[in-house]
């Protein structure tokens, strides 16, 4: 009966184990397992990099290793990612997080390869990953400055929609009066295509590959222009005023909450402030 009842425990206090190689940077064994999974994160991408040269890629010399190393590396990729699952309190809550979807798309465009020939170029997802690099090396102010951005971009979602909005309206009004304006004679073949002359201008871009030739066309376009310098501080300025107005940004930790998957807590914290669980 003792041993049944110590089976639960060694297998709870396995999972706790991993759970901290893996799941947090505050051990040694924790942060040469992230700096080693970084650095197989950066060489798989330069992998896929360097097999989108077409001489590189072609060579059955080179093209066959570039191919060896991408099998080795997902096949890497995903066995960390089981590892992830097994050793994680909520398997469903890691899956479902920001750095589980990473985790998941990082491994699959490899498989679907099979499939489709030339889907593992979308393997460089995986530079996301990278983004572990904060937590990893306790760049906690980083965070901070991050949290706090988001923050005053998520106050400016409505000022910003409606900046947009009437960036829309201002695009669609334009591009029609130049379709009427130049026609199809001067590129601009229907309203559609008037409206994509109108956002290159008014964002300053100008690619050139359709230009008024009528005066009235050409004073619309100077107007476009000046409109869209005038326009580019605009959601600049919104974002600005919101970092401003708001309190400064409270120190944060970079543990990992091992009920919800959250980060971000305040580095006093006992419990998470996401789902209560103790930190």
């Amino acid at each position: 009966m003792a041993e049944s009842n110590d089976r639960p425990a060694r297998a709870a206090s396995w999972r706790e184990r991993w759970y901290e190689i893996i799941f947090e940077a505050d051990t040694p064994a924790g942060k040469l397992f992230d700096v080693v999974l970084l650095i197989a994160i950066v060489l798989s991408v330069l992998v896929v990099m360097l097999e989108s040269v077409k001489s590189i890629g072609e060579d059955a010399r080179f093209g066959r290793w570039l191919i060896a190393a991408e099998w080795f590396f997902t096949l890497l990729f995903t066995a960390e990612y089981l590892a992830r699952l097994a050793c994680a309190r909520r398997p469903g809550k890691y899956a479902l997080s920001f750095f589980g979807i990473v985790d998941l798309l990082a491994i699959l465009p490899t498989y679907f390869m099979v499939l489709s020939p030339g889907a593992q170029r979308l393997t460089v997802v995986r530079s996301f990953r990278l983004l572990r690099a904060f937590r990893i090396f306790k760049l906690a102010h980083m965070l901070n400055e991050a949290t706090a951005l988001r923050r005053a971009i998520w106050a400016s979602r409505s000022k910003i929609s409606v900046f947009l909005a009437f960036i829309v309206i201002v695009v669609v009004i334009v591009g029609s009066a130049m379709h009427l304006i130049e026609g199809e004679e001067s590129g601009f073949t229907s309203i559609p295509q008037s409206m994509y002359w109108a956002i290159v201008t008014m964002t300053t871009v100008g690619y050139g590959d359709v230009a008024p030739q009528t005066p009235l066309g050409k004073a619309l376009a100077a107007t476009i222009m000046m409109l869209g310098y005038s326009m580019i501080i605009v959601p600049t300025g919104i974002v600005t005023a919101e970092l401003t107005s708001g309190a400064g940004p409270q120190p944060l930790t970079t543990q990992v909450c091992p009920h919800c998957m959250a980060e971000g807590h305040d580095h006093d914290a006992g419990f998470c402030k996401f789902c209560g669980g103790r930190l």
